[in-house]
């Protein structure tokens, strides 16, 4: 008998390990997790300030449609502008522009969140769908490229921006009347004082990438006096509804003072980044605009289940 030695090591497999948690990671970052879960909040808050009765099969389906909605739009944005990203310092570590993941996956992954999340909104009512097609549709497609053109981009973008308050409405009630309206137009007006916030903030890297952002293009007082407008119009629309003109949707005149001295803050900030043109009150007024729209959807909330 002849006896063979078998040596294992002779035999190597070699397999590539899969990095779950990476994957995940940039996932999140294509999604945008936390700006789609704020979007998802206030979605919510739009539901339960119409219902009487709440649905839970309603409400969860509105937030993993609406979740689906904004990831969608994101990934379409970031796959836009894969180009742009790699020369910020903000989003150049992204996985599209580092290369960690392929466009075709990020493409796979955009229109499987596009029809999922619209068929999920459908599902509620036909007019949610619409309104998410539309938020979809404006963002990818008009906000997104008209950013390198123009700093009407932004007046543009706060029209989806604005979209998921008023969304929450409309899923509860399959209807769009002057409520979900003035829900629209508190989130819309808010949209121009918080970006162009961070606008100023990252204005040089914005021109890296060929973005101007700031109202008509400058960073100056001129661009300030926009963010001061606009946060003005946005408290007076906030306190409208304790006039009770706004149908079913009003508050209670104590409310009302109450986010006027929110708003206040914003208005603060704003008039002191007028005054000095610093990024500390820009960044002061970013984070003060973060706090008011939680704030004033949990109040407004708050106010109606009082009544």
């Amino acid at each position: 008998m002849i006896l063979t030695k078998f040596n294992i090591n002779n035999f190597k497999f070699k397999y590539n390990k899969v990095n779950f948690s990476a994957i995940f990671n940039d996932f999140k970052q294509l999604t945008k997790v936390g700006l789609s879960l704020s979007v998802v909040f206030s979605s919510l808050a739009g539901y339960l300030l119409a219902v009487e009765k709440i649905q839970v099969a309603t409400l969860f389906m509105l937030a993993i449609g609406g979740y689906l909605m904004v990831g969608a739009s994101n990934a379409f944005n970031q796959i836009i502008e894969k180009d742009t990203d790699a020369l910020m310092k903000r989003t150049m570590s992204r996985p599209l522009p580092t290369g960690r993941m392929h466009v075709s996956m990020a493409l796979v992954i955009a229109i499987s969140f596009t029809i999922v999340g619209l068929a999920i909104l459908y599902s509620i009512n036909p007019k949610s769908a619409l309104f998410g097609a539309i938020s979809i549709f404006l963002y990818t497609s008009v906000y997104t490229p008209l950013k390198s053109i123009t700093p009407l981009s932004v007046f543009v973008g706060a029209i989806p921006g604005a979209i998921p308050f008023m969304l929450g409405w409309v899923a509860a009630t399959n209807d769009f009347s002057i409520e979900p309206g003035v829900l629209f137009l508190i989130q819309f007006f808010w949209q121009s004082p918080h970006f162009w916030a961070i606008a100023w903030l990252q204005y040089d890297e914005y021109k890296k990438a060929g973005f101007n952002l700031m109202p008509m293009g400058q960073k100056n007082k001129k661009a300030v006096i926009q963010i001061i407008i606009y946060t003005v119009c946005l408290i007076v629309v906030s306190v409208i509804p304790v006039l009770k003109m706004t149908g079913s949707f009003y508050i209670y005149p104590l409310t009302a003072v109450i986010l006027v001295a929110l708003g206040s803050t914003m208005l603060f900030y704003a008039v002191k980044l007028y005054k000095n043109q610093t990024n500390k009150e820009a960044r002061q007024l970013m984070l003060s605009s973060v706090l008011y729209i939680t704030l004033i959807q949990i109040i407004y909330v708050v106010d109606k289940f009082l009544h």
